[in-house]
């Protein structure tokens, strides 16, 4: 029976102690920390060579639907009753907004060293340690609304832009892509400020500190964004039916990008899946 990801601002008081609880006993594990390697072992860029997949492709979506998928496998290991909420950042807009609450993933960082000093996952507990980062802090950071230089989370509306396309992706494949679903809602664009990073991307820049690059999953918040983000992708399914992840084929030889995504029935690492077989979730979990 397929189980169910709620909104974050739903959460029970209950539900949200069982969440925090499922994550600092697999960050105790160690699990989590494997986690946070896979990631940054995977984030690779345009300008890098070889096989992209978790980012600035095609298989953004399914790469992250799977990664959200063994990650909440860990935690209902822990508490089978847990799974990931979802941040809706068109709506919970602000440090105010009741998932940086103190029973759940604790407030912004201090404006001296952008340090998270509240909530569970604060450094002080000794309970959530960064070990895997581009830094060499050891406690997790935000700089919500990077106020030194302020950034807005995406709005409804720009959001709507992206969930319209009918078309899932389009050549040349990766951060450059003017048209197609998967771009507009990862989110490479041109420009500065809110026209360079839009949708997914600007709400990474929006948080801040460790949500920054490869290494943002050592923050607990990355994987209710991705969870929202997950979500998108089923409404925008719904929205455009029939419309399938693409490529469906390689491309051809003699493409700058042969070799570099994943077509439709190809397997994307770590995991030997396929895009294809991602692309419907309706017997594993649901969303309310």
């Amino acid at each position: 029976m397929a189980y169910t990801r709620k909104n974050v601002s739903a959460l029970t008081g209950a539900e949200r102690r069982r969440l925090v609880g499922a994550f600092l006993e697999i960050k105790r594990t160690g699990e989590y920390d494997e986690f946070v390697r896979m990631h940054i072992e995977h984030y690779v860029s345009d300008g890098d060579g070889g096989l992209r997949t978790a980012h600035m492709a095609p298989s953004f979506l399914p790469w992250h639907r799977r990664f959200l998928l063994e990650l909440e496998r860990a935690l209902r290991r822990v508490d089978s009753g847990v799974s990931v909420p979802y941040w809706d950042w068109t709506k919970d807009r602000t440090p105010a907004a009741s998932l940086w609450g103190e029973d759940l993933l604790g407030g912004n960082g201090r404006r001296s060293d952008r340090q998270v000093t509240t909530g569970p996952f604060a450094y002080r507990h000794k309970k959530w340690v960064v070990k895997e980062s581009m830094t060499d802090g050891e406690y997790l950071m935000r700089d919500l609304g990077r106020p030194h230089d302020p950034l807005a989370l995406p709005t409804a509306d720009e959001l709507a832009r992206a969930l319209k396309d009918p078309v899932y992706d389009t050549a040349p494949w990766d951060s450059t892509s003017s048209r197609g679903f998967r771009n507009k809602l990862e989110g490479w664009g041109t420009g500065q400020g809110n026209d360079a990073w839009r949708n997914h991307n600007r709400v990474h820049r929006w948080v801040g500190g460790h949500m920054l690059g490869g290494a943002s999953v050592n923050d607990p918040v990355f994987w209710l964004h991705h969870s929202f983000v997950d979500l998108l992708w089923t409404r925008w399914q719904k929205r455009h039916k029939g419309a399938r992840y693409l490529p469906e084929s390689p491309p051809e030889l003699g493409d700058r990008q042969r070799g570099r995504v994943v077509a439709r029935h190809e397997e994307m690492p770590p995991w030997g899946v396929t895009p294809d077989e991602l692309e419907d979730h309706s017997r594993i979990y649901r969303y309310v």
